[in-house]
């Protein structure tokens, strides 16, 4: 008998299919292995004598953990999807799916490395998300250039004159990756100021210029896909995009508010980041007001209500951002758990939520395989619980910290203060692991099984003239 929950054909071609799924496959593994090292660091926060090993140290599995779920897991879902979008925005099939699968495998090359390396203390000190050694950047920087290329020939050889908004995003994330990498990794400003002003010049555009870029890209095809209507307005995408490209590269600094940088540095950054705020609400208006009157839609499938989440996590925590860069704000959540929970709200709460609603609504169409809806809904409500628990518990945790420290209270005040809020931490991390491993399975239901023949037709994207 037919299983009830394949769908009745997949909409791409066998090779795209296939290396596409490799991609998110994994990216899952990635997510669990690497948020399972985040929820090991977590507890060492309120119970240090926790797995007692050096290569388990805090100082260890923090940065292992932040660069699998970026690199890994973060990064490897949007690349496959993005190669599968560009495919089927350029009606083509993915140009050159072998050398996509040798980007893979020497993705996963960097991160297997950068991972023993970290555990075993082998590292470039404390330059936050750039700790690997420079041969593993090098394998990185290698894959991210051949996947690049690969999306960029695909749309190259489109069979339509116009190019979809969503590969404006993509083929620019993967154009700004390069320069944002080897800037940060050439030794000429790696020591003293200098390094810190790379430092917030890089950890912020590897969201705002990658992520971003990446996860609105796959939005723009995704939603509109889904909803079977046109994205609300094609000009505020392209507003969006070149805004975005405008004011983020020079916001990092407001990272470093009262910090010995120059202080018109400072000043740019928090202009700029105020500056932000256009693409950020462009972004996430076009793409909510592309949902307006589908809210029976958003009820009926499995995959829109993370698109909805996402959008509001991308609004909401883009928002805060730009508070946060105000020194009369600033002065308060400076350097505390505060912007340990922003950044959550914004990878979490905004980039895992897209990508997942990208994964359920797109990979049936890869694989001809549907997931459990019931399973579906348990892993969007352990998630969602899951990250609003860890956030707001780990923000009131830096405001306390923020209030002692300019009342002028000893610094282990500030960690008492802050302690019970890392239970509850821990407490959302278990349950946002849990969701992780509900989506494995899910991503395993959907695994292909059969032989995957090209559509007759391609998915219909309206493209304006």
């Amino acid at each position: 008998m037919r299983d009830p929950r394949l769908v009745a054909a997949p909409s791409t071609d066998a090779p795209t299919a296939s290396v596409t799924f490799e991609y998110l496959a994994w990216a899952t593994v990635w997510l669990l292995t690497g948020t399972t090292i985040g929820l090991i660091a977590s507890i060492k926060l309120h119970w240090p004598e926790f797995l007692p090993f050096a290569w388990l140290s805090f100082g260890r599995v923090r940065p292992a953990h932040t660069n699998l779920v970026l690199f890994g897991w973060s990064s490897l879902v949007l690349v496959g999807l993005s190669l599968y979008v560009v495919s089927r925005t350029s009606r083509v099939p993915l140009w050159n799916p072998r050398l996509a699968r040798i980007a893979l495998w020497l993705w996963n090359l960097a991160l297997l490395g950068g991972l023993v390396t970290l555990l075993a203390g082998v590292n470039r000190g404390p330059q936050e998300y750039r700790e690997w050694v420079w041969p593993l950047a090098v394998i990185l920087a290698t894959a991210v250039l051949i996947a690049g290329f690969v999306a960029y020939r695909t749309v190259a050889t489109r069979t339509l004159p116009e190019v979809y908004v969503s590969n404006w995003y993509i083929l620019g994330g993967f154009c700004y990756l390069p320069i944002l990498y080897v800037t940060s990794y050439l030794p000429f400003y790696q020591t003293g100021l200098g390094n810190t002003v790379v430092q917030g010049y890089y950890m912020h555009n590897a969201m705002g210029m990658w992520f971003t870029q990446l996860a609105l890209g796959v939005s723009y095809y995704a939603i509109p896909l889904l909803l079977g209507r046109p994205v609300y307005s094609y000009a505020l995408g392209v507003l969006g995009f070149w805004t975005n490209l405008l004011f983020y590269p020079l916001i990092g600094a407001h990272h470093f508010i009262f910090s010995p940088t120059a202080w018109w540095l400072q000043s740019t950054a928090i202009l700029f980041s105020v500056g932000m705020m256009v693409p950020v609400w462009a972004g996430t208006g076009n793409l909510l007001l592309t949902f307006k009157g589908s809210s029976g839609a958003v009820r009926r499938s499995y995959a829109l209500p993370f698109f909805v989440t996402g959008l509001i996590g991308y609004g909401l925590s883009s928002t805060q951002g730009t508070i946060e860069a105000f020194r009369s704000a600033n002065i308060y959540w400076h350097f505390t758990n505060f912007t340990v929970g922003h950044s959550h709200a914004t990878m979490y709460g905004f980039i895992a939520f897209i990508a997942w609603g990208a994964v359920y609504g797109l990979v049936p169409r890869l694989t001809g395989r549907e997931p459990n809806p019931l399973a579906v809904g348990v892993h969007f409500w352990l998630a969602l619980v899951g990250v609003l628990t860890y956030v707001i518990s780990i923000s009131v945790a830096g405001i306390l910290q923020g209030f002692a420290w300019v009342s002028g209270q000893s610094f282990i005040a500030s960690v008492i203060a802050a302690e019970p809020m890392w239970l509850w931490r821990t407490i959302g991390g278990l349950l946002m692991v849990g969701s992780h491993v509900v989506f494995a399975v899910n991503v395993w239901a959907m695994r292909p099984q059969r032989v995957v023949a090209p559509a007759p037709s391609p998915d219909v994207v309206r493209i304006p003239a």
